[in-house]
Order: C-alpha cells, then sequence, then structure tokens
C-alpha cells in the first residue's frame, strides 16, 4: 500500500516567512538611478510598443534619472492605473524589456519593470494624487468584477464624471491579483493598497458578495443603468478528461492558490509530500513553486509539449527549476491511480509532434507517485453567470466584442480575461477596462 503523506506544519513559522517573502526586492534610490541611466530614451521606442497599455517608457525613466518620481509616476499611472502591480507580475521579458534595445545589443535589458516598480511605490508611500473627478455626467454604469478590467474601468469612467457601481461575487476587490498570484510575488497586502488608491478618486460604489447570475442578473443591469461593464473572468476549470471520477487529492491550481493567499497562517496549510501539477503556465508554476516553499519534497511539473510552448515564459520557467522545481516536458496524463480514495500516483503517456506537427501519443507510458495532483490546464467562462437573462454571443468559450468592447447585447461592454483581447494578462485586462470605459463615454456623450 503506497503511504499518503499530506500534513501541514512541514516547515517552521521562520522558515515559511523566509520562503515568502518578496521574490524581487525592489531598487533602492541609487540602483534606480545607475539604472534608469543605462536607458537610451530612444525616439519611437520599441519598449512602448510592446506594453499593451503604451506607457511611455523612456519618459518615466528620464524622470527618475532627474529626481521628478512624481512625475514619473505620473505618466506610469496615467496610462495604467495598476502599474505598481503590473510592475510587479507583468512578464518583461517578453513585453518592455524583450523589446529593449540593449537587450538585443548585450541581453541586458533596461530593467523596465523595476524601475517602474521604484516610482509607483515612492507615489504610494507619498501618499500625494493627482487624479481628479470629471464634472457629473448624471449617467450610471454598472461594472460586474472587481479585477484588473473592472476596477481600470471604472476609474476611468470616474475621471470622466460618471458614477459607477462594481459589483464583485468574492469578498475583496482585484481579482486575480488578490486571489491568483503567488504570494512571494505581490506582498505586504499590496493588492488591497492598490484598490484604496485606485478608490479614493470618488464616484465608485462596491458591493461585494455580488455574483453576476445570482445575486445580480443581467437584464435587470441593464435595465437599471445606462451601461453595463462585464469583467468576469474565467470561473470554470477545465477538466484532465480522464476516465472515473476524481479521487481526493486531485486539486484546481486556482483555488488552491487562493485559499494560500487568505489564509493568515501558512503553518496550518496542509502540503503533500509528493506533488505532480500538470500544466504549462504561470498558475502551474505559482502552484509548484508555492508547494515547494510550503515544505513539500519532491514537486515535479509536467506538460505535454516543449518548453517552447510553455505560455509561462522562459523567466518563469527558470525561477521554478532554480526554486527545486522539476519540469518534464512532453508527457500527458492518462490515468489516476488512487488507493481508499485518494490519488498515489498518475499515469502519463510519452508524447511527441507527427510529421505534420500535430501532437500524438508514443504509447510508452510513465507512471509518478503522488499524494496530491494540481491541475492548471486552463479556464473557462462560466455559464451560470447568464441565468435569467439572455446571453452576449460567445466564440471559444469567451465573449465576442467588437474594437470598441461592445457585445452583442445593446449596453453592454466586456473585457479582461473573458474577452479574447490578447494575452490573459493582468496589463491586458487594464487596458481592456481603460478603452472599454472610453468607448461607454463617447457612447453616452
Amino acid at each position: 500500500m503506497t503511504t499518503i503523506d499530506v500534513q501541514a506544519g512541514r516547515l517552521s513559522q521562520e522558515q515559511l516567512s523566509e520562503n515568502f517573502s518578496d521574490s524581487h526586492p525592489p531598487l533602492n534610490s541609487g540602483n534606480a538611478i545607475v539604472e534608469a541611466n543605462r536607458c537610451y530614451f530612444c525616439y519611437d521606442a520599441p519598449c512602448i510598443d510592446a506594453c499593451p497599455t503604451a506607457i511611455d517608457i523612456p519618459n518615466f525613466i528620464r524622470k527618475i534619472s532627474t529626481g521628478n518620481l512624481k512625475g514619473s509616476a505620473k505618466d506610469i499611472l496615467s496610462q495604467n492605473i495598476m502599474g505598481g502591480m503590473c510592475a510587479r507580475v507583468c512578464p518583461t521579458e517578453i513585453l518592455c524589456q524583450g523589446a529593449c534595445v540593449r537587450e538585443a545589443q548585450e541581453h541586458q535589458p533596461v530593467r523596465i519593470g523595476e524601475l517602474q516598480r521604484y516610482a509607483t511605490d515612492w507615489f504610494f508611500e507619498s501618499g500625494e494624487t493627482f487624479f481628479e473627478r470629471g464634472e457629473p455626467t448624471g449617467k450610471r454604469i454598472a461594472v460586474v468584477g472587481g479585477g484588473p478590467a473592472g476596477l481600470s474601468c471604472a476609474h476611468q469612467l470616474a475621471v470622466s464624471g460618471h458614477e459607477v457601481v462594481v459589483f464583485e461575487a468574492r469578498e475583496k476587490l482585484s481579482g486575480l491579483n488578490e486571489y491568483g498570484i503567488a504570494a512571494y510575488k505581490t506582498v505586504n497586502d499590496f493588492a488591497q493598497r492598490e484598490v484604496d488608491f485606485i478608490l479614493q478618486i470618488g464616484g465608485i460604489e462596491t458591493r461585494t458578495n455580488q455574483k453576476l447570475g445570482q445575486e445580480v442578473i443581467l437584464d435587470d443591469l441593464r435595465k437599471e443603468y445606462d451601461a453595463v461593464f462585464l469583467s468576469v473572468g474565467l470561473g470554470d476549470v477545465n477538466s484532465l478528461g480522464l476516465e472515473g471520477e476524481e479521487p481526493k487529492g486531485v486539486y484546481d491550481a486556482v483555488e488552491t492558490i487562493s485559499e494560500l493567499r487568505q489564509s493568515e497562517s501558512l503553518k496550518e496549510l496542509s502540503v503533500g509530500r509528493r506533488i505532480v501539477v500538470i500544466g504549462g503556465g504561470n498558475t502551474a508554476i505559482d502552484i509548484a513553486v508555492q508547494s515547494k516553499k510550503l515544505g513539500a519534497e519532491d514537486v515535479t511539473l509536467t506538460y505535454r509539449r516543449g518548453p517552447e510552448q510553455m505560455s509561462a515564459t522562459w523567466k518563469e520557467q527558470e525561477f521554478a527549476q532554480t526554486n527545486g522545481v522539476r519540469v518534464k516536458h512532453w508527457v500527458a496524463p492518462k490515468c489516476l491511480r488512487s488507493e481508499n480514495g485518494h490519488v498515489t500516483g498518475i499515469e502519463f503517456e510519452c508524447t511527441e509532434l507527427n510529421p505534420e506537427g500535430k501532437l500524438r501519443g508514443t504509447g510508452e507510458l510513465r507512471y509518478m507517485e503522488a499524494d496530491v495532483v494540481f491541475k492548471a490546464i486552463g479556464q473557462l467562462l462560466e455559464d451560470s453567470v447568464f441565468s435569467g437573462s439572455e446571453m452576449p454571443a460567445i466564440e471559444g468559450g469567451k465573449i465576442t466584442v467588437n474594437l470598441e468592447f461592445e457585445t452583442s447585447l445593446p449596453g453592454v461592454w466586456a473585457g479582461g480575461d473573458c474577452v479574447d483581447s490578447g494575452e490573459d494578462l493582468t496589463v491586458q485586462s487594464v487596458e481592456d477596462g481603460k478603452q472599454a470605459a472610453l468607448s461607454i463615454h463617447r457612447r453616452l456623450k
């Protein structure tokens, strides 16, 4: 019989505090100045084009180099109201820093993300502000979902003078920034501090524990408000597609990360000794690394294709491996094994690409023992959010929108992960929300 070893308290509180401290400590003032002076301040800078929110990166870096941190923060936050969080979680290695001229020349890009964090952190700590509400328009807009897209939309609408009510299904605002990102990426309750900053403009009412399709109905919102913006994210989880019921010990990675983020004591969280993670994105990396940091002895991340096809960036993959996570490519889950109703392992089939470039199984099998298996294989739009209402057009599992972020329903816009506007990234969701708000404002005028 296989021994199941899942328990809490594998590590001391001191070790846990160290493991979950800031994974990338901020620059100090001296280092920030030196790094800012590395920028060429390019005209037609490629880093601007690579940023989904089009921040004027050379300009904000120039202001850091001259000591104008308020001006630097204004350049950032005027384009991206969640620039503080994006500085922590953006895959800058494939966005702005990946496009940096110094990357092409020296393979050492300017550390744009760290400079952005330096400027925005200073601004938040200063207590200053520069955003003001516009003249009241008398219009009221419902924003459904208090994540990055919803908060970005709400803030831009307030700047335009509209009244906004944000309906959030959970207890706290900020969406995946609060519930779905690894704890070591955003420490000291930064997500909620950023929410407070966004809401201080005024004109934004928030109603939590209000889930679309249950406490609030889309058809009712359309009647009561002048416009509706949907930023409901992706609430359902893809299935492994294996035969039979999943035994105990098989968990959704996103929900587990949420539980960890909301836990008051990491020492009380149970963790397996042998962990297998299925998936190739940032969520897979986050749950694998956090399992290791909680005290798991053996953590293996598995993916059915090669490293180049993983949606997690090369930097995230490297981070996982340097934190003790083994990564196995070209294996697909075939069968879960269990004893007494609890998972004991998982059987994989090795994979390869056929001559046409399509994935296929080779017939060779591999077996991995596991106390816990995490699914991190993507999420789906939750259809139940439209219960009792007319549904907008949906294609490919996401809400269909036009270039103005309008859905097929008159007066209803959508953005963020629930639409197919680009990569499922915080920075893209922020841009979606901002552009949808500008579209709504133009329509209401």
